[in-house]
Order: structure tokens, then C-alpha cells, then sequence
């Protein structure tokens, strides 16, 4: 047979049996053989030399095929497992694959197998799709970083400091070197857990809870490997006392304003009367005060100095200024020394101060003089709220004058912003203060 094979011109041929059973060779064109109708539908460059499919970042894969899993049982209340196998993307680029575990559900949940089992074909159907591409793994700590960078630094500076502190205290620390595909609700309630008994109140372990839902939620869509959060599947530190937010008494308030002075006498009154965020006065300018309607526009806030817009769309509005607050706004523009930015308040660099240089140089010297416990700037806003119910403001009314958002409501031009009901309610807080009056001295004295 070789010799006839050499006795061949060069080309491709096919063996076929003719009507006398004798074996003949043909030649065949190029192109129209079962081997180039192969080669078409999978090109050299799709096809490794051991018949794997290969993938873009250059690595290689084992034919995929049919996943169904494995559903089982575990621990003393019995949940189910469900176990099956995902290729991933390392941090290298490479592909491989690896075995992942998943709760599906309680015993209760799921009374038979079966049931588990159709659950189970629920979170395979991703994997089984004809779509499917492998998903991308890192740990914790190298997530966080780009996440910063690119998610977190477009973010509020008060966002920006709350979610370090997260970071810096409990995420970093424990879940740094863990994988993100490993983060599972076994890891979650390890790191709950953990955190926990180092005292941590149930209200912080939601927030820093909340942190990390936000982080994962980034990286399920940036194609990385993850569990989400799901609260109701970790069992949380219990409930302690019911947090009672800081106030101050009628007599403290009064006695607060009455020792304060210009200008922060006119900036506790603000707090107190109108029931503004401490960022919210600090950024206020002149142009934003209406005494002639005797209206007050809220629509930036300062934070360290920087001006940022309102916290929330629903915290931008016009607010009622009473009678008290507007004879105070009179006696203390008199004395106002104009700078280029026309805030009420500002440092010798013509910038707002920051709220807590504010609080400890000038509110708790006030508060150690007086033998009142040390609180911050929002405590003014808080005892705004008690006294605005207490004057019987209606929670609609008293809603709005906080601005929150689940209460916003729009509204209209200047004359016609604030309905009778709204302003009486300020009015009163304003009345039950009143003996403290707005007999101010004229004192300038330049913020330090």
C-alpha cells in the first residue's frame, strides 16, 4: 500500500469501495471533504491539540458538560448543601475550575430532596447555559482596593469616612485574605460571629453589613465569582437597649443661649429653630435668607470646609423662619463682617468652619461651664423634633420640616411654600423659648 501511496501525485485522498467490493483511493478537492467541513465549523485556533475548547485569556478548559450537582444535608438543624463545579478566572488570567458550595435552604424549606434538588437546577441554570462565560476571582483585600479607587472616592466625604472606618476596623482585618468566591453564608456568619463578641451593637454590624452587601453587589457586576448578603439567612447579635438620641432639656437649651455668643449664638438658634443639619447652617449664605418673607432656602451643606449640594434632593427646600429667628438674623447681619463667599459663618481663611472643630472649641466649653453633658451639634436638631411635637405639630408637618425623604413633598414659590399649619408649628417652638427673647448684644468676634 506505501508503495502505491508514493506512486501518487501529491494531494488529498479518500478510500472508497466500488459495486465490485474493490477498495479504490480518489482524489478529492480541497474543501469538500468531512475534515474541511470540520475545520469550518471549529477553526484551528478554537481547537487545542487535545480537543479542549480554549478561551480568550489563553487558558484552556475541559469540555463542558451537563451539570446537575449534588443536594445533601448537614449539621445539627439540617439545612441543605448543594455542591457543584464552576470555571473561574484567577487573578492571573488563567481559567480553572473549582468546587463551589451553596445553602439552599432549611429542612424546613425544602421537606424532601426532590424539592431541594429543583432549587439546586435554579442556581445551575447559569452555569448550563449555552452562554455561560467562566466568572472572575480575587480576594477580598485586592477587590477593595480598585473598589475605592473607582466606586467609593465619587462617593460623599462623610460616606467616604464612614465606609473606611468599616473597612479599617472589621472588613480588612478578618476578610482581607479571603477569596471572594469564598464568602459564602458559612463565612459571612463566621465573620458576624467574630465581630460580635468583640461588642460590636447589632445596629453596627447591619451598617458594616451594608458596606460589604454594596461591595459585592460592585463585583457581580464586574463579572468577579460571589455570594450576595442575605440578612435573614446570620443570626445577629440581639437587640440591646433602644438608643435614645442626645437632646438637650428646655432649661439647658435656654441656659445654652443665653451664655453663647456671636456668631455662634446665631448659629445655635438656626439648630434649634429650624431644625437644620449642622452642615446645612455651616454652608448657609445670605442670599439663602428670605427676612423680608421670613424664609430660609436650604441647598448646600459644608463638610470639612467643602461644599458639597443638600444630603438628599428631598433635604433641598424653603423653610419657615419665626418671628425670634428673624429678629435674631437681623441683629446679626448688622455685625456680620462680609467675606468674598457671603456665608454666615466662616474661619479667618473666608472658608465655613468644620462641625467639629465647632463643637469642641465652642459648644462643650459652653456645656463644661454649664455642668451639661457633652453632645454634638446634632443634638440641637433632635431637640428641635421633641419640641415641634410637643407644640403639636402633626407628623406630616413635622416630616417635612426635617425633610426626610420618605416624606418630601414639592413645592411651590416663595409666597406660597409654607402653609399656616406649618409655620404655627415652627412659630410655637419659637413661643416656648421666647423668655430668653432676641436682646443680643452686639458682639463681633471673627470664627477661630
Amino acid at each position: 500500500m506505501s508503495e502505491i501511496l508514493d506512486t501518487l501525485p501529491p494531494g488529498r485522498y479518500d478510500l472508497f469501495r466500488g459495486p465490485a467490493g474493490v477498495t479504490e483511493l480518489r482524489p478529492v478537492e480541497v474543501g469538500t471533504s468531512k475534515i474541511d467541513s470540520l475545520l469550518k465549523r471549529f477553526p484551528e485556533d478554537t481547537l487545542s491539540p487535545q480537543g479542549q475548547r480554549t478561551t480568550s485569556q489563553g487558558g484552556s478548559l475541559a469540555r463542558k458538560r451537563y451539570q446537575t450537582g449534588s443536594v445533601f444535608l448537614r449539621g445539627e438543624n439540617p439545612v441543605w448543601i448543594g455542591r457543584y463545579r464552576e470555571d473561574v478566572i484567577g487573578s492571573d488570567g488563567k481559567v480553572f475550575r473549582k468546587r463551589t458550595s451553596i445553602v439552599l435552604g432549611s429542612k424546613k424549606e425544602f421537606p424532601t430532596k426532590r424539592l431541594a434538588e429543583r432549587c439546586m437546577e435554579q442556581h445551575l441554570a447559569r452555569i448550563n447555559a449555552v452562554g455561560y462565560r467562566p466568572g472572575r476571582i480575587a480576594t477580598l483585600g485586592e477587590f477593595i482596593e480598585r473598589w475605592k479607587t473607582e466606586v467609593l472616592s465619587k462617593q460623599e466625604p462623610s460616606s467616604i469616612r464612614t465606609v473606611n472606618s468599616h473597612l479599617k476596623c472589621y472588613i480588612v482585618p478578618h476578610l482581607g485574605a479571603l477569596r471572594l468566591d469564598q464568602f459564602g453564608v458559612e463565612n459571612q456568619q463566621s465573620f458576624v460571629t467574630r465581630v460580635s463578641e468583640a461588642g460590636v451593637s447589632r445596629k453596627t454590624m447591619l451598617n458594616v453589613l451594608g458596606t460589604l452587601s454594596s461591595m459585592l453587589n460592585t463585583a457581580k457586576d464586574w463579572g468577579y465569582t460571589c455570594e450576595q448578603i442575605e440578612v435573614r439567612k446570620l443570626a445577629l447579635p440581639k437587640r440591646g437597649l433602644k438608643y435614645e438620641a442626645p437632646r438637650f432639656t428646655l432649661e439647658h437649651l435656654r441656659l445654652i443661649l443665653a451664655t453663647a455668643r456671636n456668631p455662634w449664638r446665631t448659629l445655635f438658634y438656626i439648630l434649634t429653630l429650624d431644625g437644620l443639619r449642622a452642615g446645612e447652617v455651616l454652608g448657609l449664605k445670605w442670599e439663602d435668607i428670605d427676612l423680608g418673607h421670613k424664609l430660609i432656602k436650604v441647598s448646600r451643606s459644608a463638610w470639612y470646609g467643602q461644599i458639597k449640594t443638600a444630603k438628599s434632593q428631598a433635604s433641598e427646600t424653603v423653610l419657615p423662619i419665626p418671628e425670634t429667628l428673624a429678629e435674631v438674623l437681623r441683629i446679626y447681619r448688622n455685625e456680620w463682617k462680609p467675606n468674598p463667599g457671603g456665608f454666615l459663618f466662616v474661619t479667618r481663611n473666608n472658608r465655613p468652619p468644620s462641625s467639629n472643630k465647632v463643637v469642641e472649641y465652642r459648644l462643650w466649653p459652653i456645656l463644661n461651664k454649664l455642668g451639661i453633658p457633652r453632645c454634638g451639634l446634632h443634638a440641637f436638631r433632635h431637640t428641635h423634633t421633641s419640641l415641634l411635637l410637643d407644640g403639636g405639630a402633626t407628623p406630616a408637618v413635622a416630616q417635612r420640616q426635617l425633610r426626610h425623604s420618605d416624606a418630601r413633598t414639592t413645592l411651590g414659590i416663595y409666597g406660597h411654600v409654607v402653609g399656616d399649619a406649618h409655620r404655627e408649628a415652627v412659630e410655637k417652638v419659637a413661643s416656648i423659648l421666647d423668655p430668653v427673647g432676641p436682646k443680643l448684644e452686639p458682639v463681633t468676634q471673627l470664627i477661630q
